[in-house]
């Protein structure tokens, strides 16, 4: 997408008016105290964010199960809803640069990724569900000559979209689209510090011809309005981004209620793997500096761990931290800009405390380490790598969530699978190497949802995402998300 920075500097400047609910076809303020909205950029108030209580959740299902039963969407045509879902699509794509910046003042991501990355993926997304939904079809199953056995894919109902901060439009889409073409009604819950680009997105549905109470939005704390969603008997699935802790709260908040499918993405502990035969170990050195470093390390499949082999560790480290060292954060709205801002203060001093841990174990510093632009009143930290991470120590088992990158070398290729593994997360996963056997038998042994092979990253929505341990269940992406949306029916019809 092209644009220019007197354009983005054009937005950045707009005002933003306080930001309401959507319950059918009403805009309330929400019951609770609205909340103040701070760019990571300068950690000045953006907004207001309208905090919904119990009572303005249950409103919200309640519309979206009223608009589900009376059939204007779920028993709509698939004509119908593919030309909503593309005119959609349409209106992200014309929209896009006021959605990329309206996103990066709102969770501070590099301009230059969350073009691509967020209303350029969306709009891709509704597209492909759009042209998919007519395409995917029921099954006749083999019976005796006096049965006809139909099984049906039915719509679950009301689906629960709990949306996280660092790519909510991307992420959002990969939710809110198959549920959608799938024939549901949804109820979506963005991130309380990443609500902006989601609530204009349900604008844009409405403009499209969505009916209302088809695409619903509560905003505020998730420890309200998330778990009113999750403990809600309106709702029938569950889609959620985030982290573990807030996972196994659904579960419980699924358990409690309606026994409701909860579909999680719980992030990783991701496995960079460089084999001394790696085809470019320069290459590999810059693209492991980019697996881990772009938006600020705010990323679920960032390659977090990076596993070397010990003989050419000294080398490929040494081109790592020169690539790490020309990826310095700047104003996220700048398009030379290569690592944007920390979300908000507190993931940073979380940061932070990562680093003072990890000397404290035993890591070495190698780059980076510290908070930076403080200036700014923003939040910002320097891209940082750390070696000589042992298996036990706290950066090597659990996720930041942001720009620290652990170094651990490697003897052979049975220590890079065990110590790749060596982790309660399973989401995604890298190799280098030359030996094209070697990759396919890492790509057999590695436990993660993806593996790349001499790349990290850029898997488009033809392909699934999902984890496996504790980095979730189900998948976004590609067809196999119709599954989560859909129920099976099966037709017993004696002839």
């Amino acid at each position: 997408m092209a644009a220019t920075q007197a354009e983005i500097d054009r937005l950045a400047t707009l005002a933003l008016p306080p930001q309401r609910l959507l319950i059918g076809s009403t805009r309330p303020e929400g019951e609770a105290a609205p909340v103040a909205v701070l760019s990571p950029i300068d950690g000045r108030a953006l907004t207001t964010l309208a905090a919904a209580s119990e009572a303005d959740v249950a409103r919200a299902t309640s519309a979206a199960r009223a608009t589900f039963d009376a059939g204007v969407w779920s028993r709509a045509a698939p004509a119908t809803r593919k030309a909503v879902l593309h005119r959609l699509a349409d209106l992200i794509e014309k929209h896009a640069l006021e959605l990329a910046v309206l996103g990066v003042r709102d969770n501070g991501t590099e301009i230059s990724m969350a073009l691509k990355a967020e209303p350029g993926s969306a709009a891709g997304t509704f597209r492909y569900y759009a042209e998919a939904l007519d395409k995917v079809y029921g099954e006749i199953a083999p019976t005796a000559d006096n049965i006809l056995a139909l099984i049906h894919r039915d719509p679950v109902g009301v689906v629960g979209a709990i949306v996280p901060w660092n790519f909510p439009l991307m992420i959002g889409a990969w939710k809110i689209a198959p549920a959608l073409a799938a024939g549901n009604s949804v109820v979506l819950k963005p991130a309380e510090t990443a609500s902006l680009t989601l609530i204009r997105l349900a604008e844009l549905a409405l403009e499209a011809g969505l009916p209302p109470g088809v695409l619903n939005v509560v905003t505020g704390p998730g420890a309200v309005t998330g778990q009113a969603l999750a403990l809600s008997m309106e709702v029938d699935v569950l889609a959620f981004t985030g982290s573990g802790a807030t996972g196994r709260r659904l579960l419980q908040s699924a358990a409690q209620s309606n026994l409701k499918r909860c579909y999680l993405e719980l992030g990783g502990k991701s496995p960079n793997i460089v084999f001394a035969d790696a085809p470019d170990l320069a290459a590999a050195a810059k693209a492991a500096a980019t697996a881990i470093f772009r938006n600020a390390g705010q990323v679920c499949v960032a390659g977090s761990r990076l596993l070397v082999q010990a003989e050419v560790a000294e080398e490929f480290t040494a081109a790592l931290v020169a690539a790490t060292e020309k990826m310095q954060p700047g104003n996220p709205l700048d398009l030379a800009t290569q690592m944007g801002a920390i979300n908000s203060a507190p993931q940073l001093a979380a940061n932070l405390r990562f680093v003072t841990d990890a000397g404290a174990e035993g890591g070495r510093l190698m780059t980076g380490g510290a908070q930076v632009l403080q200036e700014t009143g923003g939040w910002y930290m320097q891209p940082t790598v750390i070696a000589d991470v042992a298996p036990h120590h706290r950066l090597f088992r659990e996720e930041v969530f942001g720009p620290v990158l652990a170094v651990t070398p490697f003897a052979d290729e049975a220590e890079a699978l065990r110590l790749a593994n060596a982790t309660d997360f399973g989401l995604a996963s890298g190799v280098w190497t030359a030996n094209l056997s070697r990759a396919h038998r890492m790509v057999r042994g590695l436990r993660a949802g993806v593996v790349h092979v001499n790349t990290y990253g850029g898997a488009d929505g033809t392909v699934p995402l999902g984890g496996v341990k504790q980095s979730g269940n189900g998948h976004d992406k590609s067809l196999h998300a119709l599954d989560k949306y859909t129920d099976l029916k099966t037709a017993w019809i004696s002839l």
